[in-house]
Order: C-alpha cells, then structure tokens, then sequence
C-alpha cells in the first residue's frame, strides 16, 4: 500500500510503515509542508496515496470525500500526548489494515476503536 504522511509524523513514524512493507513517503519529502488540505487531499489523490493525518478536518466527508481517495487515516491523539501513545495508535491502525482493505475509506484512529467511514456506492441512471 502507499501511504503518504502528513508533516506532524516524523521518521519514526514513517519506519513504522516501512517495516510493515509499506510505500511511504511523507510531506516534508516533496516539499509540501503548509500547503491546504485541499491541495494536499488532492495530490494523494493523484499519487493514489492513502493519507494518514492528525487533522481532524480530513474527516469531513463532504470536503474530502473518501470514495476519490485511496484512503484517509485520521489518527486522534489527547492533547499533548507522547509519542509513545502515537505509536501506538498507528500501530493499531497498521494491524487493522491487514484484515480490511482501506481505499475509499475515511480511518478514525482513537484510542482503543477504530471508526471506518465507507461511502455509500454511487447509483447508476
């Protein structure tokens, strides 16, 4: 799978994904740090990578709607948590991928669940 990782995520995070055999590339390596979400939802898009973000507005469907997507992962963290607890957390969601698929899917990462938002199939004429 390819993911690509928003800049809150550092190169733990992005050998997290390594090891478990995973394309991974991050924002900083290809320069997109500050850019909008929109210009970032758009570029995995065309990358047909699955981005994996802390930010929560990636989890507004009518914005970045998950069927144009090859996924959308939003880890959620406390506040000032540890990286201990982000691990983790990606971590979970890394062993809940191996059992479905993620494309299409908006990914809710918490602490202990995880939300999937699947959008509804498009109706023919």
């Amino acid at each position: 799978m390819k993911f690509k990782l928003d800049e809150n995520f550092g190169t733990r995070t992005q050998q997290l994904f390594r090891a478990a055999g995973h394309d991974v590339q991050t924002i900083r390596d290809q320069r997109l740090q500050g850019c909008s979400d929109q210009h970032l939802y758009e570029a995995c898009c065309a990358e047909r990578r699955c981005l994996v973000t802390l930010d929560l507005h990636f989890a507004d469907v009518t914005r970045f709607p998950p069927a144009q997507a090859n996924g959308v992962v939003v880890i959620r963290v406390p506040r000032n948590s540890s990286l201990t607890l982000l691990e983790q957390l990606v971590r979970q969601f890394l062993q809940a991928s191996t059992q479905m698929t993620i494309e299409k899917k908006l990914w809710i990462v918490e602490i202990g669940r995880i939300r999937i938002h699947q959008s509804e199939p498009e109706e023919g004429p």
